[in-house]
């Protein structure tokens, strides 16, 4: 309990102003695979993982693609409340600020970065709107 109230209050802080000896969760992230949107063999509708396995506490960079065959918007609202976002990245490019997007859209090729700390255990969805019947959707399953 008390170390859910650490990470806790360390997430909502910004970590670089936190005392000396605390562990700022924001570094040693762990890459987890690409979630990879539609295959270049024209299959519009594939997914390259479906479910992802965290551990709450801990800091993961992610890389949703889009192979560009569809326009997709990705949904995951429990994750985004119960995550604090470092970073999102396009193109080398940096969005940072206070709160977490309401979706993500990709209306042609291309990868967004998510840096972000697992706040809150659960399992959270997450699913690309209209395609969710055609199989693109899966889990985030977060251990405390």
């Amino acid at each position: 309990m008390l170390k859910r109230l650490a990470v806790l209050a360390l997430a909502g802080l910004a970590l670089a102003a936190a005392p000396a000896g605390a562990t700022d969760l924001a570094k040693n992230r762990t890459t987890l695979p690409d979630l990879v949107l539609g295959d270049k063999n024209g299959n519009d509708y594939a997914v390259s993982q479906k479910d992802y396995e965290l551990e709450s506490g801990k800091s993961y960079q992610l890389d949703i693609v889009s192979n560009g065959g569809k326009e997709y918007k990705f949904f995951s609202p429990e994750l985004f409340r119960h995550i604090w976002i470092n970073q999102i990245v396009i193109n080398h490019l940096e969005i940072h600020g206070p709160g977490a997007p309401h979706h993500l859209e990709w209306d042609d090729e291309g990868a967004i970065r998510i840096e972000f700390v697992v706040i809150r255990p659960g399992n959270f969805k997450w699913w690309i709107e209209g395609l969710e019947e055609r199989g693109m959707s899966g889990t985030f399953k977060v251990k405390p």
